[in-house]
């Protein structure tokens, strides 16, 4: 018996690894874009979360077609700790918005006493 390997399923192989790579490649810039641009840290919080996930889609669509599941497993892993991140994250956004009642980065210069 011939070691083969297992065939993409049909639903993942309609379509192509490129729309993929591309969808991922144009959530990435809008979330590099949200960071640079944006001052509230709230909406740059939500853009490193797309950015993640932008890079989660690509484990999981590379993984998919090569019929592997480890990056699927490491998806799950970066799933785990984002979700650690963003109850860290929010608690720092309300301890400076109880400080100086703003979330506005460009203010938290105030922060240093």
């Amino acid at each position: 018996m011939e070691n083969q390997l297992p065939s993409i399923p049909d639903v993942i192989a309609q379509v192509p690894l490129t729309n993929y790579v591309l969808l991922a490649s144009i959530l990435f810039v809008i979330g590099i874009v949200g960071v640079l641009i944006r001052r509230n840290a709230l909406i740059m919080f939500m853009s490193i979360e797309l950015m993640l996930n932008a890079v989660n889609l690509l484990l999981v669509s590379f993984s998919s077609y090569r019929s592997d599941p480890n990056g699927q497993i490491f998806v799950f892993f970066i799933i785990a700790v984002a979700a650690a991140e963003v109850a860290v994250g929010l608690a720092i956004i309300v301890m400076i918005y109880r400080n100086i009642r703003s979330i506005d980065i460009g203010l938290l210069d105030k922060l240093r006493g």
